[in-house]
């Protein structure tokens, strides 16, 4: 009786030691050495643990103000996965399908592109490598994803696109096919220079870390050098958008754009009435007031030329700006099916943005993502 009982204390002590183990692999607590923390981004981090295997850690993958973590973490080898249950890969991705535009374009910046195999909605990309290969296949969108067309192309991993949460359909199929995935939060970040930098955190994925930060300290320098040629002497109003949805909405003043327009020597017309929080809903008197002292009018919706404005927006044909033809969108370079640049290429190039918006302040020189209405 006492040798069954030493014999199931030992087992049962056996048992719970690698219990402990595996549960220490699965929450990722042991990637506790953080390698890069990001100087503009405040969406991510990458860790490492005692044998190197590094982690990304995202925290602020959709939209909202909680705390979410998502994590992939990125094993030298196939023997030091261990129990870890989490998302992961081994090596490197070499294969990856893109739920965003801007996934697109940070691959491109890092040279690495060609590794693009899928891209969701590929009539709305810019990019040629991805539009003139008939290798990259559309894989859908959302909750209506090709699962055939994704198995086809056998990909490392899925770079995921969330708007308000996870989508746990999508995710829960991605884990029976045994697809790693990882949701990017590029988008929410408010620093122009914020998501810009994410490309290192995708070229810690691609293998290529040094790589990635090498870019980035290029935009940032870039970014820096347009901002400090800034004369601030002279600052135009901006107003910005059209109403959705019977709604016109106003960004906060921390928002990308806004802060943009500051860097870029102009003065936000609605500033101090909405500090932080994300956009804010104005009447259409509200609207017609501010837009009645603007001295630029920009990111008006869709429209490409006067007429398409005079046709959507007629209560302010006859407001000063519209007149004085002071009203620019940033819809220039399009695609075949629609798509913007904008929200594509820009991602890694605000400092081209930010030039623009320097040229349209001034109201002088060449322009590239945005266009003045005719």
């Amino acid at each position: 009786m006492k040798g069954f009982v030493y014999i199931s204390t030992v087992i049962i002590a056996i048992f719970l030691c690698f219990g402990c183990d595996v549960t220490q692999r699965n929450n990722s607590q042991s990637f506790d050495n953080i390698v890069y923390e990001p100087r503009h981004a405040s969406g991510f981090e990458i860790a490492q643990d005692e044998a190197e295997n590094r982690l990304i850690r995202v925290t602020r993958p959709w939209q909202g103000d909680a705390i979410v973590e998502q994590t992939l973490a990125v094993f030298s080898d196939a023997e030091s996965i261990g129990g870890y249950q989490g998302q992961y890969i081994v090596g490197s991705a070499g294969r990856v399908v893109c739920m965003s535009s801007s996934h697109v374009a940070m691959l491109d910046a890092i040279g690495v592109v060609d590794c693009v195999v899928g891209v969701s909605g590929k009539d709305y990309i810019m990019n040629p490598a991805i539009v003139q290969n008939d290798g990259v296949v559309d894989v859908g969108y959302d909750s209506n994803l090709d699962y055939e067309a994704l198995l086809s192309v056998h990909p490392d991993l899925v770079l995921m696109y969330g708007v308000t949460a996870e989508n746990s359909a999508v995710t829960a199929k991605l884990r029976e096919l045994n697809i790693p995935y990882l949701y990017l939060g590029d988008y929410t970040e408010q620093s122009p220079l914020g998501k810009a930098e994410w490309v290192v955190a995708v070229a810690e994925i691609m293998g290529c870390r040094e790589r990635g930060e090498e870019v980035f300290r290029a935009i940032e320098g870039r970014y820096n050098a347009v901002r400090e040629s800034v004369d601030m002497a002279q600052r135009p109003k901006v107003m910005f958008n059209l109403p959705y949805q019977d709604v016109w909405y106003m960004p906060s003043d921390d928002s990308y754009m806004v802060r943009l327009i500051e860097d870029a020597g102009g003065e936000y017309i609605f500033k101090g009435e909405n500090p932080t929080g994300g956009s804010r809903g104005i009447s259409l008197e509200e609207a017609l007031y501010l837009v009645g002292r603007a001295d630029k009018w920009l990111n008006v919706g869709q429209v490409s030329t006067m007429a398409e404005l005079y046709s959507v927006a007629p209560h302010f044909v006859n407001s000063a700006v519209v007149k004085r033809g002071e009203v620019y969108n940033n819809n220039r370079r399009k695609s075949q099916g629609g798509g913007s640049d904008f929200w594509e290429s820009a991602i890694v190039r605000p400092d081209v943005v930010l030039q623009d918006l320097v040229n349209v302040m001034r109201g002088t020189g060449e322009l590239y993502y945005y266009h003045k209405l005719n």
